[in-house]
């Protein structure tokens, strides 16, 4: 019988129905650099491991990938599934070149995003303290835990808040081991932060049973993370702002728009199974019902390029509506980087329009053609 060679200490593993499912790209859209693919191992040599990647072809793992996969390759036997983020796509063989090691990451930090959503506490050892707190390591992910995330007990008590004497009593805490949950994290900068605070849970339901779907309340922003904002409605219960539920407009960091402890106005969009999810845009005005009424398929807009993607680039004709011009017209996606530049405003012809499913395409008018 194989072996699952992909295990949390050395190994990934693959878990259909949990945090990687939700990482590898099930579509049929094929797959791009960064992108987490899975496959069969088809063919194993001295330096080289070969992966059945269907409808795409065939990855490799070879060179440097291979040497800092060395220990996961080990385990590997024919027939094994195995997770890999694509490194390349232009192999002079024609392979799509993928990473185990990084692949491994990848779920380490879906794993951090789970475990902020779920509260999940951890017992973690304290390597070492400077004067704003704590450094924990958690999956071999260094992380702060700042003095204010302390709890009461474990808070320095000093008066007039001398640093060097605070430094002095949360070096008293290296080595020891504390509970602590995650409360943000950040992939980009391979960083956590984690808090000793974890409010009690035994009167939950109580609290959550005097929420009603619509209700808009206000509540205080304690964390923020790629892909949404904690809010907290009161002592005991937090909800996620999901990304998406931001503004209708693009949103693609949401540190940069709250801080913790900014006041925020929300609306309660669903409860179920203990949690609650938030909306920020559903008490805006949905600008695609005023859109309805002023735009049509083939109607010649101006739109601010906004964001470029592995399909092309998003242009906003107007606050909060956008629509994609696909790369396909292009031909490469550095024709498409020659023609566009972000934050600039260009001609388009709408070629697509759904304001009820919010969605619209479209086509770039070079100045430089005549018709």
């Amino acid at each position: 019988m194989a072996k699952n060679v992909l295990e949390r200490d050395e190994t990934l593993e693959v878990k259909k129905d949990g945090e990687m499912a939700r990482i590898l790209n099930s579509s049929l859209t094929p797959p791009s650099v960064d992108d987490v693919i899975e496959g069969k191992v088809i063919g194993i040599e001295k330096a080289s491991v070969y992966v059945d990647i269907p409808p795409f072809g065939t990855g490799i793992i070879f060179g440097r990938e291979y040497i800092n996969a060395r220990d996961i390759i080990k385990k590997i036997n024919i027939g094994d599934s195995v997770a890999g983020k694509v490194v390349s796509l232009d192999n002079k063989d024609g392979y799509i070149e993928i990473s185990l090691k990084e692949a491994r990451q990848a779920l380490i930090w879906s794993e951090a995003e789970d475990a902020i959503r779920d509260k999940k506490i951890f017992e973690l050892p304290v390597l070492e303290a400077n004067k704003g707190g704590l450094i924990l390591a958690w999956q071999g992910i260094t992380g702060f835990l700042p003095a204010s995330q302390l709890k009461t007990e474990h808070y320095p008590r000093v008066a007039d808040g001398d640093k060097d004497r605070i430094l002095e009593e949360l070096k008293k805490l290296v080595g020891q081991k504390i509970s602590v949950a995650i409360i943000g994290a950040s992939p980009k900068e391979g960083k956590l932060i984690f808090s000793e605070k974890n409010p009690e849970q035994k009167n939950k339901d109580y609290i959550i049973g005097k929420y009603a779907l619509g209700d808009e309340v206000v509540g205080e922003v304690t964390g923020m993370v790629d892909f949404g904002v904690f809010v907290k409605l009161e002592e005991g219960l937090e909800g996620l702002v999901h990304i998406s539920e931001i503004d209708w407009a693009l949103v693609d960091n949401p540190k940069l728009l709250f801080h913790i402890g900014e006041k925020v106005k929300v609306k309660i969009i669903e409860i179920k199974e203990g949690k609650i999810s938030l909306s920020i845009k559903a008490l805006k005005e949905n600008p695609w019902k005023d859109a309805e009424n002023k735009y049509k398929k083939d109607d010649v807009v101006d739109g601010v390029v906004i964001k470029f993607n592995k399909h092309g680039a998003l242009a906003s004709i107007e606050e909060g509506i956008a629509g994609l011009v696909h790369i396909s017209e292009f031909g490469s996606d550095q024709a498409l980087h020659d023609k566009l530049e972000l934050g600039k405003s260009y001609k388009f012809k709408i070629t697509m329009f759904d304001p009820k499913e919010q969605k619209m395409t479209l086509s770039y008018i070079d100045p430089t053609k005549k018709d």
